[in-house]
């Protein structure tokens, strides 16, 4: 998606070798303009599938996960991070370990909101390691339900994430793939790969 590798470049920071900081229009504040192209771009890409449920990660998944269900007029569910009084009970859970974060949390559901009759697409604002999609596609599996593809809002093709869904058969679409960080710049991968 142009667009979306153009405001990477204009407002994205890298930091280090592999981290790339997009808070002022992804994951703290929300530019819901292009939050609404990316949601049609995933429903363009997944529209034949059949959708019946979109899943994410709190809290950084929530936005381009619910402007997805908007387009394919669905719910999205959103697997929660920290243990809340009001949800204790009946839940898949799965443990994830967050990349940028350097810790592992324990993500649950509510089981009344995923079932084996649902077909899942999973939309997640990073791909590095694969770790938030294997922790969701565990769910996913304990409920009976199947997926139907991934959609990411940023790849990392240099980390191992892309490797483990493509070994796996999942149908995956990025908005945009990051080849590398050289010298502080974003190189992202060709359009056609």
């Amino acid at each position: 998606m142009k667009e979306l590798e153009e405001r990477i470049n204009k407002d994205g920071r890298v930091l280090g070798k592999d981290v790339l900081k997009v808070d002022s229009f992804l994951n703290h504040q929300i530019d819901p303009v292009l939050m609404d192209k990316m949601g049609n771009e995933f429903y363009q890409h997944f529209k034949y599938s059949g959708i019946t449920k979109v899943l994410t990660v709190e809290s950084s998944g929530i936005a381009p996960a619910v402007m997805t269900g908007l387009k394919f007029e669905v719910p999205v569910v959103f697997a929660r991070k920290h243990k809340s009084i009001t949800l204790k009970d009946d839940l898949y859970t799965s443990e994830v370990y967050s990349f940028t974060k350097k810790t592992a949390n324990h993500i649950s559901i509510a089981k009344k909101y995923l079932s084996a009759d649902d077909k899942v697409l999973i939309i997640d604002d990073f791909l590095a390691n694969g770790q938030a999609v294997n922790g969701l596609n565990d769910i996913i599996k304990d409920a009976g339900a199947s997926l139907a593809g991934i959609g990411i809002v940023i790849e990392k093709s240099f980390q191992k994430g892309r490797q483990l869904i493509d070994k796996a058969g999942i149908p995956i679409y990025s908005l945009a793939r990051i080849k590398a960080f050289d010298n502080g710049q974003v190189v992202f991968e060709p359009e056609n790969d």
